[in-house]
């Protein structure tokens, strides 16, 4: 971390921290980007200026994840709340039903949405524990005529994260990475369509990365809304209409340093670290903190816990923000407490929670 600037530690759930080398690159650039006199913001999204940019931010996501040949990817606006909608407009006709794996909130929130245009059922839920584990892939329940299932990789309110995918006999397998695109390695050869709101691990708000599998592209349905078919974007690169350009760039700007710390390897590593150090000082703890997930379905992204009791919660919450911690109260749905660790959280951001925790332990024990 750069010892001039000034950083607080940030643990919010989104958006998200952003790499201080990225933000330092596009301060240098936004006012002069590349020698044009213009900011990037200022180019025009068909001038070539920017389509380099743009293009580029697409083959470095296709390089980072190992894209096969085959998908198409690319940039939407409306964030995954729009995608509850497009993903059923698209893909579940009038003759077929759609399951979805209920682990959270956005799940919930997916199911709703689709339940609003077409048939839809309940594939599997965790919602009796509370939402602390992920369904057991032996557990979902869907038969081969389903037009899709549709699952939430990492539910940042209860902090689970599935860590292996089912295998679907060629039922196509959809599946919202918003908070965990980027942070490890997948196989997306396992999905027809993958989608992410970039404000978590890879850039901020405003940009919705979908990658979708050109086979499963062509079953889409014709009729609907031009905006709202994934057909248009497919065939104009993502450029129908103006795309949020600043958005994209900051984009490739995440995706080239992604690149230099070692790839989806190195990043992973990374978050394997992190995520250790707190949930060591949670398992060590005696109960004084106490992890909301099961420790099989633990999330690597989002560490959710509590204290013992509300007082003692609220005076931890206080401290830490006074002493420079940002965002780690949990959602305002269950409380309690969340430290989001995505990708662009420095390691020492995590060590300096780490020891936070065990300091106020020992003062309050």
């Amino acid at each position: 971390m750069n010892n001039s600037v000034k950083r607080a530690h940030n643990f919010n759930a989104g958006p998200a921290a952003l790499p201080l080398a990225v933000l330092e690159k596009a301060q240098a650039e936004l006012l002069d980007f590349n020698d044009t006199g213009m900011s990037i913001m200022e180019h025009s999204h068909r001038g070539n200026a920017y389509e380099i940019v743009h293009n580029r931010a697409i083959e470095l996501l296709k390089e980072l994840l190992s894209i096969p040949e085959g998908y198409e990817v690319l940039f939407l606006q409306g964030g995954a709340s729009l995608q509850f909608s497009m993903v059923p407009m698209n893909f579940l006709p009038a003759d077929k039903k759609a399951g979805y794996v209920m682990t959270g909130v956005w799940s919930e929130k997916a199911y709703a949405e689709a339940e609003k245009l077409g048939e839809v059922f309940v594939a599997a839920t965790a919602k009796e524990g509370n939402y602390c584990q992920i369904p057991a892939l032996k557990e979902i329940n869907y038969d081969a005529d389903t037009a899709y299932l549709h699952i939430t990789s990492n539910n940042t309110i209860y902090g689970t994260q599935w860590h292996a995918f089912p295998n679907t006999d060629g039922v196509s397998l959809i599946a919202d990475m918003s908070s965990d695109i980027l942070s490890c390695p997948i196989d997306v050869s396992k999905f027809a369509l993958i989608y992410a709101g970039a404000q978590k691990n890879i850039g901020p708000s405003g940009v919705t990365v979908v990658i979708i599998r050109r086979d499963f592209l062509e079953q889409a349905r014709k009729k609907g809304p031009t905006m709202l078919q994934y057909a248009t974007f497919a065939k104009h690169n993502s450029l129908y209409n103006t795309p949020p350009t600043f958005g994209i760039y900051m984009m490739k700007l995440v995706l080239e340093w992604m690149k230099g710390e070692g790839g989806l390897p190195g990043i992973y590593k990374r978050n394997q670290e992190k995520a250790a150090l707190i949930y060591d000082i949670i398992d060590a703890s005696n109960g004084f903190y106490k992890g909301h997930a099961q420790q099989s379905a633990r999330s690597l992204m989002n560490v959710t816990f509590r204290l013992a009791d509300e007082n003692l919660e609220k005076k931890f919450l206080e401290q830490a923000k006074q002493a420079g911690f940002v965002g780690l109260n949990g959602h305002r749905l269950v409380g309690g407490c969340r430290a989001s660790i995505y990708n662009a959280v420095p390691y020492e951001s995590c060590q300096a929670l780490r020891d936070y925790m065990l300091a106020f332990q020992k003062e309050n024990s």
